[in-house]
């Protein structure tokens, strides 16, 4: 289904089968010429007025409108991933053309076969360097396709909150009072004094017995 509008009367909308097309613009056109000679729709059109002046109607849906964000996102993630591969195959043989220039520096005497391999490496130095600043800048640009994509790919439950876990105590009522009870019993009791090597003097019977 297609629809179309008119720029004069934006709130008329002529719905026709198939997609946008001439021969789907035809339709809409009988569509409104009927609507018109019918008196449903009050519209004064100009004259010369063609169903190429339709407007077709588009609704943009949300994912729709976050889909291309999503698309430069996986692209700059596919630029990096071709840069690596790249980048890995020159590295071996730069960072061995590398440690041939210091030769250059050095007082030790260089054999003109050796110079001549050194500046048959450059062209591989070269190639490898702008293509590791490239790797390196596409690095710096794909954190935020990362965020784009993992925010695209994240989980409506991993927003939800974990329930809470509230601890049971057996009785803690019963405990209490039997704690009390013991203390209670404990701070009735009388002292007891302990006195270390005490005379303990024992009191003599009297006799009952007739000398």
């Amino acid at each position: 289904m297609v629809r179309y509008t008119l720029a004069q009367s934006p709130e008329v909308v002529l719905t026709v089968a198939g997609k946008d097309s001439p021969k789907a613009r035809d339709k809409a056109m009988a569509e409104l010429i009927e609507l018109m000679d019918s008196g449903k729709l009050d519209t004064d059109l100009a004259d010369g007025f063609s169903p190429d002046q339709f407007i077709e109607v588009r609704e943009l849906s949300m994912s729709e409108d976050r889909e291309d964000p999503i698309t430069q996102a996986v692209q700059i993630l596919n630029n990096l991933a071709t840069l690596k591969i790249k980048v890995q195959e020159l590295r071996s043989d730069a960072m061995q053309v590398r440690s041939q220039i210091d030769i250059l520096f050095s007082d030790e005497i260089v054999s003109e076969e050796q110079i001549n391999s050194i500046k048959e490496g450059f062209k591989t130095l070269k190639n490898f360097a702008q293509l590791n600043m490239k790797f390196l800048d596409a690095r710096s640009q794909a954190e935020n396709a990362r965020q784009v994509l993992d925010e695209a790919l994240k989980s409506p439950n991993s927003e939800a909150k974990a329930p809470e876990v509230v601890a049971e105590v057996d009785a803690p009522l019963e405990v209490a009072a039997d704690t009390n009870e013991s203390d209670d019993a404990e701070v009735t009791s009388e002292p007891v004094t302990e006195v270390d090597n005490a005379i303990v003097e024992v009191p003599v019977s009297k006799s009952t017995k007739k000398k």
